[in-house]
């Protein structure tokens, strides 16, 4: 655990926290002058609307940097060889990269690094002034009478946002650990998921579902988390070429396999859990239980969609008096779905092209985005809670109650 504190460097950070500052100040901006006239409750969606955008964006720049083989392009952190940017750091930059011209520091790659920083910071500064706007507008109803949107969603979106960096500068500092890694991006898609939920919260559509499909909506959500997490042991390992052919894996159809150490979690990159280097069949392994894993995941996509769909065409509450609801997450399912098998079949037969990566990417994040709302939309139809009209036109819902 020692490595965790290696190459932490707070001196640029001040400047770092500026440069944060500076990048979520721009949308914050564009968000204050559009939403100038609305109530407080609109104005906070619109706002967690806008972090859930950015957020989702800072998921495929995260994608792009791990790609790129980018993520060392800084070894230290916060900031890069001890500056706020690599224009400070250029000397040291050259020097690594004159010692190892194909090593992990370029000058490219440290600057998709910082980006993927300053984007991060960005985000974190917009949760800092929702949480602050959120509590304002919390204390302020207590004063008058209103109801008002609980605080407690956006701080802990906040606190989310603060692990995540944590989770962040470790991943720099042990030097790209499979489980830190993977954990960097499960944590960055479940704040996805949980301002996905928070802007829901705001304004609810609620859908009265009979509680079984409720609960095949749940399963599918854990069922797609294990997949994507799957998905990015893949990733982090580098196991995608493990296997370049499909239907077959390495012209096999059971090709050998190592699965004690290729999903060994505790180690090294390339490393087994005793330091030797991982054998290839463990990379095999990997891949092919994220394979096993897309086959029972998209199985389960046909069955839920096919469900939703049958949902619409029965009567009683929750059938043709939800207008079509159904139907219409069943299209967004398939859709998504099909983006998926496709992207993640390009990736095996096309030899990992980075926009066939990037597109399996964002289809996750999607897949995720869409579970989240459906899921809030889903407990905002369970609750009895009757909102004033009053309080409905003027837009202050109250949320954590149900």
């Amino acid at each position: 655990m020692n490595g965790l504190a290696i190459g932490f460097d707070f001196e640029p950070l001040l400047e770092l926290l500026a440069m944060a500052a500076l990048v979520g100040a721009v949308p914050l901006l564009a968000w204050q002058w559009r939403h100038r006239g609305d109530t407080a409750a609109r104005r906070l969606r619109a706002l967690t609307v806008l972090a859930t955008f950015l957020t989702f964006d800072l998921i495929l720049i995260g994608a792009l940097t791990r790609l790129t083989d980018s993520g060392l392009g800084c070894p230290d952190w916060p900031g890069c060889y001890g500056s706020a940017s690599p224009i400070g750091a250029k000397a040291e930059i050259l020097a690594a990269q004159t010692a190892m011209p194909t090593g992990p520091v370029t000058h490219g790659k440290a600057w998709m690094e910082m980006l993927h920083r300053y984007m991060a910071g960005g985000v974190g500064f917009l949760l800092v002034v929702l949480a602050g706007l959120s509590w304002w507008v919390w204390w302020r109803g207590r004063r008058t009478g209103e109801a008002t949107p609980s605080p407690w969603w956006a701080t802990l979106s906040l606190a989310w946002v603060l692990v995540q960096g944590l989770f962040g500068a470790w991943t720099v500092t042990m030097k790209l650990f499979p489980a830190i890694v993977t954990l960097h991006l499960l944590l960055a898609l479940g704040l996805l998921m949980l301002l996905a939920w928070q802007a829901e919260s705001y304004a609810p559509k609620p859908l009265r579902w009979p509680a079984g499909l409720r609960r095949a909506v749940l399963a599918f959500t854990g069922l797609a988390i294990a997949q994507v997490a799957l998905g990015g042991w893949v990733s982090t390992n580098y196991a995608v070429l493990a296997c370049q052919d499909f239907p077959t894996c390495q012209g096999q159809w059971l090709p050998p396999t190592d699965f004690q150490h290729g999903f060994t979690l505790w180690r090294e990159l390339g490393r087994g859990a005793h330091g030797d280097w991982l054998p290839f069949e463990a990379l095999t392994a990997i891949h092919l239980a994220h394979r096993a894993g897309a086959m029972v995941m998209f199985a389960a996509l046909l069955a839920l969609a096919w469900a939703l769909w049958r949902q619409d065409g029965q009567s009683g509450p929750g059938g043709q008096g939800a207008g079509g609801e159904g139907r219409r997450w069943a299209r967004r399912l398939l859709a998504v779905g099909g983006w998926q098998l496709a992207s993640g079949l390009s990736n095996v037969v096309l030899g990992w092209p980075l926009v066939a990566a990037l597109a399996h990417t964002g289809g996750a994040a999607a897949l995720l985005l869409m579970c989240a709302i459906l899921l809030a939309r889903l407990r905002a139809g369970r609750s009895s809670t009757v909102i004033e009209p009053a309080a409905q036109r003027a837009g202050l819902l109250t949320m954590g109650s149900k």
